[in-house]
């Protein structure tokens, strides 16, 4: 479940089964009708632009009784209808379902209806999909994808598919969303919900229904010969634009037009009600109560024969705390599994060497509280994940656990399933909105999980000009805080430091490497520095009485990151960053500057950041100093606009030249 915000212009509602009785005319719509006004649908009624429209979209479901299990199930219907105006929209024709599944429990999906149709001598023809061409995959331990593409595509093509798909999963019903990569001209979902369910629902996007009815469904469910009578509700939204994805924003689920369910209680046929909306000291006291969580918090004793070794040379809290961050970071491997809860136990993942980020931070938490240092875990949404409905405390919500520990006045956030991450820098995908601080022996609370450093680059190069129009000279790079921890990230995948150079050699083509040398690659906490000496042409040859050259071969914006032309979500970089680029080149000869990039000084609105260059000739040194500062981790909607300009400005800025002449 995600956070509603006002911006989200989202509501809730609780579920009564006492509701006015209204018509409902929501139904679904006849597989195979394809009709003319299908075929020949204009597009920009909707969008000019588009490569593919949902005709028609309809949905519905149900909980029923399964007959061979006689468990309680959800049901849920799917059918669709689209028309695909280019070869860009063959993309829609290529469907990706993905289903639930753990030990005891999957998701199933049957039944499944595919055809192509084409308008071909007159007459519409289909091609029916083979339904070996329905394949599975898994994404991960928990989630399974059943995938198929529809047969016979052209521009023009008109596809349609139908499946069911059937869920033990009764405590989130469906979620339904409205809004997708493509425009949809009608989304309607039809929802029967037994009386004894009572469901907490929230709308969640910019987009608003069109229409919602609701009606009493008579003897819809019977069990156990008790009959239960639904809510019978319909939800419509036309005309629904595209939710386009674009850089720097968490879950595309945060901000899409969808409908969500989450069980608040349920009342037995035979009498009793069980309460699924709990509150946070209900939470508490599952979590600290539970062997996979609380329990591994709690086993110090693994640590208490380690730990005279481990922080045999630290003087102070922090030195300890650090100490055994270090330990437990190059100790256990992690095997890519995310999870709040250990998926067997801290002390074998610990003998085992690899674990999940629960094993790990878990005993990290463990570890931390053997050295009687004050340790709490903090459970979180990861950005992918979407973000966190506080109204209603759900565990299963959270994807992700990191410890937390507190010396002196300050606190520290720490994750120790990545090598490469210095003390107090949580990886990016943890940088989401808030956590929850479980301690074991007082309440839990929120806490704002931001970025504790910034990414900071500095570039300085100091080179002179042959004769030969080449540039030689070193160039030298300092990284810290996320733009340290990407590059060490990156060193690793190339495999060697050699393998690395070798590769950004092959990606600067302008620029050659004939040495380098790189420090701190392994030295976390300290600042990666890298020193080569390079050489690149910026010219035929000083024969020339005047010649071109631009400045802006480090780092170069030639592209604007943001380029919709408006946006209704948050731009999320999930931290602030820094960028300082000095560049010295002595010339061999005397030159005047008869033209040059503009001195330019652009500045965000409410500091939220600045563009400073300054470039200029001084005897025979040509210099350029350069700063891209973001101070925010986060601009709002209505700061997009102003983001879009000032790369804008700067883009433009950076197509200007040197223009150097040789003095009379």
């Amino acid at each position: 479940m995600q956070k509603i915000t006002l911006q989200m212009k989202s509501f809730l509602t609780l579920i009564s089964f006492c509701l006015l009785t209204i018509s409902v005319s929501a139904q679904n719509f006849d597989f195979g009708k394809i009709t003319y006004d299908d075929m020949e649908f204009d597009r920009k009624k909707i969008d000019s632009n588009a490569n593919a429209i949902v005709l028609k979209e309809f949905g519905t479901t149900s909980i029923q009784i399964d007959d061979a299990s006689g468990k309680l199930e959800v049901v849920h219907d799917y059918h669709v209808k689209i028309k695909i105006y280019n070869k860009e929209g063959f993309e829609s024709a290529n469907v990706i379902i993905p289903t639930y599944k753990d030990n005891t429990r999957e998701e199933l999906i049957i039944d499944i209806r595919a055809s192509t149709f084409n308008y071909v001598g007159g007459k519409f023809v289909e091609s029916q999909m083979d339904k070996k061409a329905v394949f599975s995959e898994n994404r991960s331990k928990y989630t399974q994808l059943t995938k198929f593409t529809l047969p016979n595509l052209k521009e023009g093509s008109i596809i349609e598919y139908s499946y069911r798909l059937k869920s033990p999963r009764i405590f989130n019903f469906k979620t339904w969303e409205f809004q997708s990569a493509i425009p949809k001209l009608s989304s309607e979902y039809l929802v029967y919900i037994p009386g004894i369910y009572n469901y907490n629902v929230s709308l969640r996007g910019y987009q608003k229904l069109t229409d919602q009815k609701v009606e009493l469904s008579r003897e819809c469910l019977r069990i156990n010969g008790a009959v239960i009578d639904c809510s019978k509700i319909s939800y419509l939204m036309k005309n629904i634009p595209a939710f386009i994805e674009e850089d720097n924003m968490t879950a595309p689920s945060n901000f899409k037009s969808a409908i969500y369910f989450e069980l608040s209680d349920f009342t037995n046929p035979n009498g009793g009600k069980t309460s699924y909306t709990k509150t946070w000291k209900d939470v508490d006291f599952e979590l600290t109560s539970d062997k996979s969580f609380g329990g591994q918090m709690k086993r110090k004793d693994i640590y208490t024969s380690l730990l005279p070794s481990i922080i045999k040379n630290a003087s102070g809290e922090l030195e300890k705390a650090q100490a055994i961050y270090n330990y437990v970071r190059k100790q256990i491997k992690w095997n890519d599994y995310y999870g709040v809860f250990s998926e067997d136990n801290i002390k074998k993942a610990l003998e085992n060497r690899s674990g999940s980020v629960a094993d790990i931070n878990l005993n990290l938490i463990a570890a931390l509280s053997a050295a009687n240092l004050d340790a709490e875990a903090v459970i979180l949404s990861t950005r992918e994940n979407g973000n966190i409905n506080k109204l209603y405390p759900v565990i299963s919500n959270f994807n992700y656990v990191v410890a937390k520990v507190n010396i002196g006045d300050k606190s520290y956030l720490l994750d120790a399933s990545e090598p490469l991450l210095p003390f107090g820098l949580l990886p990016l995908r943890c940088i989401n909105d808030q956590g929850r601080v479980i301690n074991l022996k007082k309440a839990s609370y929120w806490i704002d999980m931001k970025a504790s450093q910034k990414a900071i680059t500095s570039y300085v190069l100091l080179g002179k000009l042959t004769n030969e129009g080449k540039i030689v000279g070193t160039l030298t790079t300092h990284t810290q805080g996320y733009a340290a921890y990407n590059k060490r990230k990156e060193i690793n995948r190339s495999g060697s430091v050699d393998e690395f150079v070798e590769k950004l050699d092959e990606r600067l083509p302008r620029i050659k490497i004939l040495k380098h040398q790189i420090e701190n690659v392994d030295s976390i906490e300290n600042i990666l520095t890298e020193k080569y000496e390079v050489e690149f042409t910026v010219n035929e040859g000083l024969n020339n009485k005047a010649f071109y050259m631009s400045p802006f071969f480090i780092n170069s914006v030639s592209k604007n990151p943001f380029n919709l032309n408006d946006r209704a979500y948050p731009v999320d970089l999930g931290a602030a960053s820094d960028e300082r680029i000095i560049i010295n080149i002595e010339l061999p000869d005397k030159y005047e500057l008869s033209e040059k990039p503009k001195d330019l000084a652009v500045g965000l609105p409410n500091n939220g950041g600045k563009y400073l260059l300054k470039t200029g000739l001084d005897g025979n040194m040509l210099s350029l100093s350069q700063v891209l500062q973001l101070n925010n981790a986060i601009y709002q909607p209505e700061e997009y606009l102003y983001l879009k300009e000032f790369y804008s400005k700067i883009i433009q800025n950076q197509k200007s030249e040197y223009l150097l002449k040789k003095a009379e």
